[in-house]
Formats: structure tokens, sequence, C-alpha cells
């Protein structure tokens, strides 16, 4: 494969605002919690909350699976398969799979590029937390939703617990870092207009999510979430080599996804990228 180049990376910031309750589920074998069937994941060293990023990340490629009407080829474990690109051909025409990466393996070993997208974990913010911390909760900074499952023939019930942060908690700042390359050889230009359309995939992930849910029980009422107070910052290469280069800055603090997607923040970075 020809060399690879990185022109810069994208830096996506913002705030998750849990509009109904949340539950990402954690190991419930290593909770000191009796009675909860279904236990959130927590910060080991301060059994705070969080969002892992591979949780927003997986929900979001998920999503654009179905989006994109990528076929499900890949099995992995036993009840779970993805869409994987099996020849250099296919993987150029995937958008989901140049984002988010592929095994560089049989026909694809040495034919793909750098995975794009970074998601990071993303932690309750400071005013969550002491909103939280003074609250009447069930659990630290949770609530216990109780759920009954009715038989439809007897009408037997059986009651099952489920923990959640409440609605109205705020997770931030999120990150998602994008990074541009581009091939020895090619049209710089034409290529990096092709590497910001691969972010524009990602804020179609993300207004998919936002129409969907994140995590377990989303059609039962979890997991609606809002991507609110959305920047976006370009880090070009010349950022790297001179300290004293500035940051590019798109968006502010009210910013959500459908604003972001409208803005021309391509031309801004493609000039940005050449000095202009």
């Amino acid at each position: 494969m020809p060399s690879i180049q990185l022109h810069g990376k994208i830096f996506l910031k913002g705030t998750i605002n849990a509009l109904t309750g949340l539950h990402i589920g954690g190991n419930t074998g290593e909770l000191d919690i009796g009675g909860i069937d279904n236990a959130i994941i927590r910060n080991a060293f301060n059994r705070q909350p969080y969002i892992p990023g591979s949780s927003l990340r997986g929900k979001i490629r998920s999503l654009l699976d179905r989006h994109f009407g990528k076929e499900m080829n890949n099995p992995v474990g036993s009840d779970v398969k993805l869409h994987e690109p099996k020849t250099p051909e296919e993987y150029y025409t995937c958008p989901i799979s140049q984002v988010f990466g592929v095994a560089p393996i049989k026909q694809l070993k040495g034919k793909t590029m750098p995975t794009r997208v970074i998601v990071r974990d993303t932690f309750l913010t400071d005013e969550s937390l002491a909103v939280l911390d003074k609250a009447d909760t069930d659990t630290d900074f949770t609530e216990i939703k109780t759920e009954v499952a009715i038989d439809r023939i007897t009408s037997a019930a059986t009651p099952r617990q489920q923990e959640r942060v409440p609605a109205g908690a705020k997770f931030g700042p999120f990150q998602i870092v994008h990074s541009l390359y581009t091939q020895h050889g090619t049209d710089h230009d034409n290529q990096l207009q092709e590497e910001l359309k691969l972010f524009d995939t990602v804020l179609k992930g993300m207004e998919l999510l936002q129409d969907d849910y994140l995590g377990g029980s989303g059609s039962r009422g979890s997991g609606q979430i809002a991507f609110e107070k959305l920047t976006m910052t370009f880090k070009s290469r010349e950022c790297y080599e001179d300290p004293d280069a500035k940051l590019i800055t798109i968006g502010d603090e009210n910013t959500d996804i459908a604003t972001l997607r409208k803005l021309d923040y391509k031309t801004t970075i493609l000039n940005a990228i050449n000095g202009e």
C-alpha cells in the first residue's frame, strides 16, 4: 500500500443529555448491590456511572449498518453478527468500514486505511454529580426501576429490577476524534473531500442515535439521549509542527447535530489544510 499521510484531526465535543433513564449494563458479580437483576456499568475507582466509548461507537455503527442496508455477514460469538467487507472493492465503497475500521485479514491485508474515528469514555458532569449526590436515589447516583413480566396466558407476574441513571443526568464533555488521511500519489484535494464525507457519516450516525436509544430497554422507555452544546475543532498538521498555529473552531454551545450538519465545515477545514 502507498504511504499514508495524516492531514489533521477533527475533535467533536459536547454534552450527552439523558432524556429518559439510561441503562448501560455492567458486571453484576462485581457490584455489592443486593437485589438488582440488571446493574449498570460504573467506574471501579469511584463507583460513578459513565458511558463507555465502546457503547457509543458500537450503537452508532449498528444504526449506520441498518441505515445503509449492510449485510450482517460476520459472526461474532454465537448471537451477534456484524458487517465486514470481504474485498478491497467492498471496503472502499463502504463508508462505515472506512470510518470504524476492519480487521486487515485475507484479501484486505495491506489494502485498508487506518481507522478514522476514536470515541472516548464519557463521565457525568460536575453539575449532575452534585445534583445526584444530594438526590434521594435508590443507590449511589442511580434509580431502581421495577418492571413486571406478565404471562400472556395465566397473567402471572414476575417482577424484575433494573438500575438506571435518572432522566436529566448529563454526561460530558464527550469527545469524538476523527482523523483525515490521504495516500501518496493521489489527488489530495479530492481525497480530502471524500475524507470529510466520511466524517459526515459519523454525524449522521449520531443523529440516528438520537432518534433511537442508547443502552438497554430502549423499547420500554430507557436510553433516549440528546447531543447538546456541540463544538467542532480542527487541528491541522501545522498545529503539531508549530505550537503557535491556531486551531479552527466551528459551532458554539447552542449547536446541535442538525445545525452542525448544515454548516459548511468542509470548506473551512479544506481552507485550513491548504493554508488559506
